[in-house]
């Protein structure tokens, strides 16, 4: 696969490569990535004071930070296979992807850059298809890329597939649950060149070599739901991933979008709830594109309030007894940050350091909408 632009100026290759560092460190994710940066300025700093953070909060062994070595070796693969690095802080980072609550700082790409900046809709639906659904799906994505979106989706079996056939000529995105040269399903492997032949790009937020695992495809439908102003459903039963990638949707402020089955067909249980629930009744492109055209104008995607995050910056490091108020506060179940404020009546400096040391041993799980619960002590 090739066809890649070269990347608009944006972080230098020294912060590009610390950023990659980072983000390769277990335990560090998108949120405590993102804090990291917010208490230490850099990534190369955040790096150095690692150690000292797992330290404070107890963990029994240091995780291994990638040394530069083992980041150039993936740069230069990634190199080789035509794709790129695009950070947060770079120019051509999806838009609305950089909205979402904690996104992810990295993303590998091969494909066309200026694909990524098109106003987008994203498209879902069941693995197991059927062919009515399909053709819809295909039809459907075909209109709305004619009309100027960029179709997302997950490259999964059945209506993802569909949705990007039907959309190729205009450039569509899949994103990957695995690193770039690990495409799932293998016989999508000739899409994804295809996709890429064609004007389009392929995504992930994975390394190179990383296969992927069940945990990983959440996060792959979190990057589809953000990267589209709006999310459509065409085929789903009750319990599917594709429910949770519109579920993600609706939090993350998008429009939702739902084709409607017959109450006999399993996969249509799912997107006859979501149409019971609010969703937009969809039978043809302009369902999509007028409720979207508002929100988009001239293909000009609309400006979105980023979250304001706590300054971590002059945050003193916790001492042991407020270290101790926020475990205590802390269980099994998700509970909001704010409400661990409200329970310790600690700063919330105070408290977002705990939880980072917490995130950083393996300790703290992170949900949507700004919950926390604890795991089991390493």
């Amino acid at each position: 696969m090739g066809g890649v632009n070269p990347a608009r100026p944006g972080l230098s290759d020294r912060q590009r490569l610390a950023w990659l560092r980072l983000i390769r460190t277990p335990n560090v994710g998108p949120a405590s990535f993102r804090d990291l940066i917010n208490r230490f300025g850099s990534a190369q700093t955040a790096l150095d004071m690692l150690p000292e953070l797992m330290q404070s909060a107890g963990a029994r062994r240091i995780v291994r930070i990638p040394d530069e070595a083992q980041i150039l070796r993936e740069m230069d693969h990634a190199a080789g296979f035509g794709a790129r690095f695009v950070c947060i802080g770079d120019p051509d980072y999806p838009l609305l992807l950089k909205q979402v609550d904690h996104p992810p700082p990295v993303l590998a790409v091969i494909g066309e850059g200026a694909v990524l900046s098109r106003p987008a809709i994203s498209v879902v639906g069941a693995r197991n298809a059927s062919v009515a659904g399909t053709r819809l799906a295909a039809a459907l994505s075909a209109k709305i890329g004619q009309a100027g979106y960029t179709i997302v989706s997950g490259l999964a079996r059945g209506i993802d597939t569909a949705a990007h056939r039907g959309s190729i000529d205009k450039g569509t995105i899949g994103v990957l649950a695995g690193g770039l040269d690990m495409p799932y399903p293998p016989e999508n492997v000739g899409l994804c060149r295809e996709i890429v032949e064609r004007g389009g790009a392929i995504v992930s937020e994975m390394p190179f070599g990383w296969q992927p695992r069940a945990q990983d495809f959440p996060r792959r439908n979190r990057i589809v739901a953000g990267m589209g102003i709006g999310l459509l459903v065409v085929e789903a039963a009750k319990r599917s991933g594709s429910l949770i990638t519109a579920r993600l949707a609706g939090e993350m402020g998008r429009l939702v979008f739902a084709v409607p089955g017959s109450p006999l067909d399993p996969r249509a249980g799912g997107t006859n709830g979501l149409l019971k629930d609010g969703a937009i009744l969809t039978t043809e492109p302009n369902d999509v594109l007028e409720a979207v055209r508002p929100l988009y104008g001239t293909a000009q995607p609309a400006e979105f309030p980023l979250e304001e995050s706590t300054d971590l910056s002059d945050a003193p490091p916790p001492q042991e007894d407020e270290r101790r108020l926020v475990i205590d506060a802390l269980g099994p179940t998700p509970v909001g940050i704010d409400e661990i404020i409200r329970h310790t009546g600690l700063e919330p400096a105070q408290v977002q350091m705990v939880l980072l040391e917490l995130d950083l041993v393996g300790r703290l799980e992170r949900h949507s909408g700004g919950h926390v619960s604890l795991l089991a002590s390493q």
